[in-house]
């Protein structure tokens, strides 16, 4: 059985970059490149009781689509997916708004 951590770093190269940022399209002239916001995650086990064999793995991961950069002849432009930006946004501006009231009620005492 081939080792999970040897196999998942091999598959680990095509994360970063290449998942954010779609491969580009042309539509009528105009150059278009996707662009998402994305996360992986990764586990992998080995071992087991005496006399047994175990291994064992996973993984996960999340794209969301923010939007898409359009290249035409006017220049580039980044184009967002509104949906898709204030899923993302509304938590980020909850957490540091926390963050902030919690910062401020610190330095009055």
């Amino acid at each position: 059985m081939p080792n999970i951590a040897v196999e998942l770093g091999k598959n680990a190269g095509s994360l970063g970059v290449n998942s954010a940022y779609g491969a580009t399209q042309t539509v009528d002239g105009a150059e278009f490149t996707p662009v998402a916001l994305t996360w992986t995650g990764f586990g992998g086990g080995s071992g087991g009781a005496e006399g047994a064999e175990g291994e064992g793995g996973g993984g996960g991961g999340v794209a969301i689509p923010l939007g898409v950069y359009i290249r035409r002849e006017e220049g580039l432009r980044f184009e967002p997916n509104l949906v898709s930006l204030l899923a993302v946004a509304i938590p980020f501006v909850w957490i540091a708004g926390r963050a902030l009231s919690r910062i401020i009620r610190a330095l009055k005492k």
